[in-house]
């Protein structure tokens, strides 16, 4: 089991948050609605849709104690009095009718019990309510992943992954959209949106792999993780290449999709 390292996340994070705010902006909103945000992460998203629905009120949850103490801490409830943070895993949802809005950004491609959470967030709903939702989609990060799994069988490696199962359940838009109508919602819109998360140099690309990709880091002692990163960096790079300015460009698909509990 791995831990998440909030501030290594917050200073390393910026591509998916610059799509969550995008996603955000794709949300039209009164300004007096309910709103949960599902795997809120560090905070950051969550109080800015707090700052969007002034008359409403928003709950951020997250698995992480961690997460949840850096938001805590960072958007504090007397800067934000309609803004509530709780340590909750995403299968464990136990609302009913509660919110007008499901927020989810960079979240449900962890969970393997799809089934499980989109019922959680049908009875999460009010009537009416809507849920929007940008994830890891099938083929996302494809070239890293392709590295990966070339690395971790190497003699040097390779006893530190026995028993490695794939660690996210990248979709695509057909099977996601059958789950959807299953759990009860009516699908507005689901696609597959090809991205770009462009990283300053081997530093910045290590630093998200050290950030994002815990379920293979963790797995390395401390005292090799970094060898194990640099590698997987500098084989990506001597396989890809540079682009624009110097930058090492990451291949990402996105799932994408709004739906409403009628």
């Amino acid at each position: 089991m791995y831990t998440w390292d909030a501030e290594d996340y917050y200073k390393n994070s910026s591509e998916q948050q610059k799509w969550g705010f995008e996603l955000l902006d794709k949300l039209s909103l009164k300004g007096n609605e309910r709103v949960l945000d599902l795997g809120c992460g560090d905070g950051r998203i969550t109080a800015q849709i707090a700052r969007r629905v002034a008359q409403g009120s928003v709950l951020g949850f997250d698995k992480s104690e961690r997460m949840v103490a850096f938001a805590r801490s960072h958007f504090p409830e007397d800067h934000f009095p309609n803004l509530t943070f709780s340590i909750k895993d995403a299968r464990d949802m136990d609302f009913n009718q509660e919110f007008d809005v499901v927020f989810s950004n960079a979240v449900l491609h962890w969970i393997h019990e799809p089934m499980v959470v989109l019922r959680g967030i049908k009875r999460s709903l009010k009537p009416g309510g809507r849920v929007i939702a940008q994830m890891g989609g099938k083929g996302n990060a494809a070239e890293i992943l392709s590295v990966l799994d070339s690395i971790v069988t190497r003699k040097e490696w390779s006893g530190y992954f026995t028993g490695l199962t794939a660690p996210y359940a990248f979709c695509d838009a057909a099977e996601y959209s059958k789950w959807l109508g299953q759990a009860g919602l009516t699908v507005m819109r689901i696609e597959s949106i090809l991205k770009y998360m462009n990283h300053g140099g081997k530093e910045g690309l290590s630093a998200w792999i050290r950030t994002t990709w815990l379920p293979y880091t963790t797995r390395v002692p401390e005292g090799l993780r970094s060898a194990f990163i640099d590698e997987v960096a500098e084989r990506y790079i001597a396989a890809q290449g540079l682009g624009a300015h110097d930058t090492i460009p990451v291949k990402m698909v996105r799932l994408e999709f709004e739906a409403e509990n009628r």
